[in-house]
């Protein structure tokens, strides 16, 4: 499916824009340990039941950790174990995690290739609408924005790598942002997306529809 070259051509300059900006700002940031991907690889043993020994995960509902950025990965982890997100599952696990053991782990699932999923058939004409453009009539920004074209994230900013991800997953935690930025809608919230709140902004404003064509498309872009 073909869309607006002119269109496209915007994207990309305002990726880019957007990638120049987000990488000054990041490297003004608090600088991390520096990860060791083959202690990494020793260390994810307790990763594999629930994420697969190399980050990827086998079933719908964990996410994929193979070829995440390292500085999402690690704020993630620091989240869990600050209470900042909420993960039942997860708490005991990443409680004995020492900072080094993170940027390890990081560095590991970082340099592991990401298996692709696909994208239903029925929903790849709306998914790759509302990935590569959003929708301008109710303020939806395109997810390509910050999270690239081929879904690689920007890794100097933090913000994740998506593609191949699994579509419950991702539906799920889109869900969960939605339920954050709408006072009306109950369910499991997410709030650590930034003082921002762009996620929450965004997924508040997608339609059921939208949402799980977008999810969708994510497991198959690549």
């Amino acid at each position: 499916m073909r869309f607006n070259a002119k269109l496209d051509v915007k994207m990309n300059r305002l990726t880019k824009t957007l990638s120049i900006v987000l990488m000054i700002l990041a490297n003004a940031g608090i600088a991390q340990a520096a990860g060791d991907a083959a202690a990494g690889k020793t260390k994810a043993a307790v990763c594999a039941g629930c994420h697969g020994a190399d980050g990827n995960s086998m079933i719908p509902s964990f996410p994929k950790l193979a070829g995440q950025n390292e500085r999402y990965f690690v704020k993630q982890i620091n989240d869990i174990k600050s209470g900042a997100r909420t993960i039942a599952a997860m708490t005991g696990i990443v409680a004995g995690l020492k900072e080094q053991d993170i940027a390890d782990l990081a560095a590991y699932f970082a340099s592991q290739p990401i298996k692709i999923g696909a994208v239903k058939a029925d929903l790849l004409e709306l998914g790759q609408k509302i990935y590569r453009a959003g929708n301008a009539d109710t303020g939806v920004t395109a997810c390509s924005a910050c999270h690239g074209a081929t879904g690689l994230g920007m890794p100097a900013a933090g913000y994740p790598a998506l593609g191949g991800q699994q579509t419950a997953y991702v539906e799920a935690q889109l869900k969960a942002f939605r339920a954050a930025g709408r006072a009306d809608e109950s369910g499991l919230r997410r709030t650590n997306d930034g003082e921002a709140k762009m996620m929450q902004s965004v997924a508040g404003r997608l339609s059921d529809m939208e949402l799980k064509a977008v999810s969708s498309y994510i497991n198959g872009l690549k």
